[in-house]
Parts: C-alpha cells; sequence; structure tokens
C-alpha cells in the first residue's frame, strides 16, 4: 500500500489514495499502521474514496480502530492532496465526509502548491440531545460535570462530532493526561466525547489543548478548534474570529454571523511518503 504522511498543525495521519470504498479491514489496519513503535506512526489512518455529492470523500479511522465523523485537520491535508496531485484543478473544491456531508474548501495557492485552506465546517449543532450529550438544553452552556471528586464547567458543542470545552486558568499547563481520558468515556456522552482544555487569553485568542476521542491527546483538532470558538462566543468570552492556540500551531477560527457557518484556516504539510506490506 502506498501512502503519503501527511499532518495540519502536527495532528499526523497516513492518507491513503487509490480505493474505491472503505476496506473491510481499515480499523484493524488503523491499529496497526498508527502504531508509533510498530508502525508508521500517526493519529490517524485516511481513505480519499470517491464520491458522488463532492470532489472526494474523507474516511477517517482513529489510531484505536473507531472511525472519526469528522477531523478538520484531515480535510485540509486532503484538500491539500488532491490539489497537488492534479486530483482537482479548482481552488474551490468539495469534500465529502460522514458527519458533516458536503464541506466546502478553499484553497490558498503559492507556485502551485496548497499553503493553507480554509474550510466551511458547517453550522455547529448546540442541541444537547443531538451533539449528543444526556442533557436535554440547546446551548448546553456552563454546565457541571464531576469525576473522581473533582467537578467541572463544559459547554457542549458538536462540529460533526461531538466536543466538550472546559475553561481552566492555564491549559498550556493542564494535567490533560489525567483528566482527558477520564471525561472522554464520562456517562454523560453517549458517543464519547472530544475534550478541550481552553484557557481565554483576550477576545481574539485562546489557548487550547485536546484529548481527541480515540486518539488521546494530539498536537491540534480543527473541529475542536472551531467548538473552542463557538463556545467562546456562547460564553461571551471572546469576538466570533479568533486565533486558537494548540500545541502545534495556530488556527483562525471565524463564526460568521450571516449565515451561521464557521471557518476555519490553516496549513497542510507532507512529510514523507512510502509503501508497506499490508
Amino acid at each position: 500500500m502506498e501512502f503519503t504522511k501527511m499532518h495540519g498543525l502536527g495532528n499526523d495521519f497516513i492518507v491513503v489514495f487509490g480505493e474505491q470504498e472503505l476496506p473491510s479491514n481499515a480499523a484493524d489496519l488503523a491499529v496497526t499502521l498508527c502504531n508509533r513503535f510498530f508502525g508508521i506512526g500517526a493519529d490517524g489512518l485516511v481513505y480519499i474514496l470517491p464520491s458522488e455529492r463532492g470532489d472526494y470523500m474523507m474516511r477517517i479511522m482513529n489510531s484505536d480502530g473507531s472511525e472519526a465523523e469528522q477531523c478538520g485537520n484531515a480535510i485540509r491535508c486532503v484538500s491539500k492532496y488532491v490539489y497537488d496531485h492534479g486530483l482537482v484543478n479548482s481552488e474551490q473544491i468539495v469534500i465529502e465526509t460522514i458527519g458533516a456531508g458536503e464541506q466546502k474548501v478553499t484553497l490558498n495557492v503559492k507556485d502551485g502548491v496548497v499553503e493553507t485552506v480554509t474550510v466551511d465546517m458547517g453550522e455547529p449543532v448546540l442541541s444537547g440531545l443531538q451533539i449528543p450529550v444526556a442533557i436535554d438544553a440547546e446551548p448546553v452552556l456552563s454546565e457541571r460535570i464531576e469525576s473522581d471528586g473533582t467537578e467541572f464547567k463544559f459547554t457542549a458543542v458538536s462540529m460533526g462530532n461531538p466536543h466538550c470545552v472546559i475553561y481552566v486558568e492555564d491549559a498550556v499547563s493542564f494535567d490533560l493526561a489525567t483528566w482527558g481520558p477520564k471525561l472522554e468515556v464520562h456517562p454523560l456522552f453517549p458517543r464519547k466525547v472530544n475534550v478541550e482544555f481552553a484557557t481565554v487569553l483576550d477576545r481574539g485568542r485562546v489557548d487550547m489543548r485536546v484529548w481527541e476521542r480515540g486518539a488521546g491527546p494530539t498536537l491540534a483538532c480543527g473541529t475542536g478548534a472551531c467548538a473552542t470558538l463557538v463556545s467562546s462566543v456562547l460564553n461571551g468570552l471572546t469576538d466570533r474570529a479568533a486565533w486558537i492556540s494548540l500545541k502545534g500551531g495556530d488556527l483562525y477560527i471565524e463564526w460568521n454571523e450571516e449565515d451561521n457557518h464557521v471557518y476555519m484556516t490553516g496549513p497542510a504539510e507532507v512529510a514523507f511518503t512510502g509503501s508497506v506490506d499490508i
């Protein structure tokens, strides 16, 4: 199997092109190939597949073998891949995902190569039961969550996948390894959840660290950055556009008031290409 190793701000993926449908053993392959000691190493295995509703379809298998409905960093990588390989010739394309349907993408190209990608991430889902979270409210704003005798306040948002945003005093030094895995599987979240710990620096910048459902700690999460911006607006903490600073770098997120869509802009990079015997 030929592959391209790509990343968006360090959130890395094994990208595969050429399959006509998701392989039946994709989950097992993800576990094997994403292993950083015995495999290629990645946060996820991404397939670029044919689509009847867009230019291409993206399917994402997490490193634990579960499937992600959506991934903001992966869609930027996929968009760069198809343009840089001459599979599309327009700087305006559509990538289909199972969590958000057809997503419009604008490619920012320099000297024939994609440098940054702006993705229309769609409208945020704020209804608790649709996110899903076991709270029948809209929005799910500053709600209590308790684990091991410690209480947090969280805001829930879906960007095609579920997110739990928690504001802390210092997200950069927060104990992500302890609280991320506990909150990911909290009973409030019937399909588990991505957990973001955030610190608002000012109305235009937020520090955020993420524990991703099915992948653990990652250097960046595009949908998590979008959820963090939406949460921060709902809580009156930021403007409707802000920089979200992740461990791997910054994403610019805007929640447009006119169409209610969230727009994410950030880079995508190729690390290396190769082949592996599967």
